[in-house]
């Protein structure tokens, strides 16, 4: 006799700025956006893969990174910065957010995944968190502990720590005359 299982259906949501900026700010590197992916899915069939992000109006230098999630399964939502407001000092303040579009991504893809699996620390997400687990679903979320809201962490079915993944950061750069990074190492 012959069983047949099925494998969990895995969706992946990443807030790209979100991780790029942890990963800036913590330690100078950037995301391999590939390991997270791989991670993500672990013998688990994807069903969706989709990472926000977010660029300047006429700005063509995130296309190259833009061009390499596509190839490594992402459908890439974009979006463009917008002119919030100029402080006093005359400052402009950009505004770009994908929590709102994220949430209604999974809201509307819920039926067709098991796990949920969020690569953000944002703190906003975690009444989403919620509401999926209340539907049956298993939240896992990928980020930087340090830059995770705990409620998020508190929240979540599973939490990783994004440095503990074998190859989730690119190699540092080299400073002072260094090279170039590639299309692998380019970040929005």
């Amino acid at each position: 006799m012959q069983y047949v299982v099925s494998r969990p259906r895995v969706g992946v949501f990443i807030d790209t700025q979100n991780l790029y900026h942890s990963a800036r700010d913590l330690l100078e590197r950037t995301v391999n956006f590939e390991t997270i992916l791989k991670a993500a899915t672990r013998d688990r069939e994807l069903v969706h893969a989709i990472s926000y992000t977010v660029e300047r109006e006429g700005e063509a230098t995130a296309r190259p990174f833009i061009y390499k999630l596509s190839t490594l399964g992402f459908k890439v939502r974009r979006m463009n910065l917008t002119l919030h407001h100029v402080t006093d000092g005359g400052k402009p303040i950009y505004e770009g957010n994908w929590d709102m579009g994220i949430v209604a991504d999974m809201i509307r893809m819920m039926d067709s995944m098991d796990i949920i699996v969020l690569g953000s620390g944002d703190g906003d997400f975690t009444d989403i968190v919620e509401v999926l687990q209340e539907r049956g679903k298993r939240v896992e979320v990928i980020s930087f502990r340090e830059h995770t809201a705990q409620k998020l962490i508190d929240a979540a079915d599973r939490f990783t720590h994004l440095p503990d993944l074998e190859g989730a950061l690119m190699p540092a750069r080299v400073k002072n005359g260094g090279a170039k990074g590639s299309a692998d190492e380019l970040q929005p």
